[in-house]
């Protein structure tokens, strides 16, 4: 039996409907269905499906952290021993709060990290007494953002 792709039972409504909420998710079902011309239990009905397809995956406040007091975003490159240490890593990496975003990758590291911390010893501190203390990661290469220039959803191009 085939499998279908997600792009297949998707149409052009769903990426509207996804265009808009992207822009803003707090956008009421109805007023979505009054801009698209079609029923508030349309929008219902499709959100429903992409979430059933792992389309979307939820959603999220977005905070400023430097306006809670945490002003250094840091990128970290991870040496793994070997990479069949990844998934015991990873175990131990996801519990480190500071971590927002870990990513497995081809190139020179095995792993790139973001980092959000309150300030420069705070990070010291994370790197040193938890992210350098993981067994099978060998060593790491750190990035101090200085600014933030860019950070937007993908272009649905519709």
């Amino acid at each position: 039996m085939e499998k279908k792709s997600v792009n297949s039972e998707i149409d052009n409504l769903d990426m509207q409907i996804l265009s808009i909420l992207m822009e803003d998710a707090t956008i009421p079902y109805t007023e979505i269905a009054k801009k698209l011309i079609v029923s508030g239990g349309t929008i219902h009905v499709r959100m429903k499906k992409m979430q059933d397809l792992g389309i979307i995956k939820g959603s999220n406040l977005v905070v400023d952290p430097q306006k809670i007091g945490y002003d250094v975003c840091a990128y970290l490159g991870i040496y793994l021993e070997k990479g069949s240490t990844y998934k015991d890593a990873v175990a131990k990496l996801v519990k480190i709060k500071e971590i927002v975003e870990l990513h497995y990758t081809t190139g020179a590291w095995s792993m790139f990290a973001k980092i959000i911390c309150r300030d420069t010893n705070h990070l010291r501190e994370v790197l040193n007494e938890n992210i350098q203390t993981v067994e099978g990661i060998s060593r790491t290469e750190t990035f101090i953002s200085l600014e933030e220039s860019i950070k937007r959803q993908i272009n649905l191009d519709l």
